[in-house]
């Protein structure tokens, strides 16, 4: 379980970063909008990208602290 969160919080995080970049530059890392198939097709998020992308890498850090948190067995 905790190998499965910390991969998880650091993807998130990776994506969310990478999306707040993209969003940034006006599309021109086009490599790393990973996060725009969400931005983009959820319409209450249109207009919203980069905060929403700011909300992505910040719950991939909460969970990447959760998961520091969470004992192995």
């Amino acid at each position: 379980m905790k190998r499965f969160l910390e991969v998880t919080g650091f993807l998130m995080m990776v994506f969310g970063v990478a999306g707040v970049i993209r969003e940034l530059t006006d599309g021109w890392f086009k490599l790393l909008g990973m996060t725009r198939f969400l931005t983009e097709n959820v319409g209450f998020l249109h207009g919203h990208e980069v905060f929403a992308n700011i909300v992505i890498a910040a719950l991939g850090v909460a969970i990447l602290v959760v998961s520091d948190r969470v004992p192995r067995h």
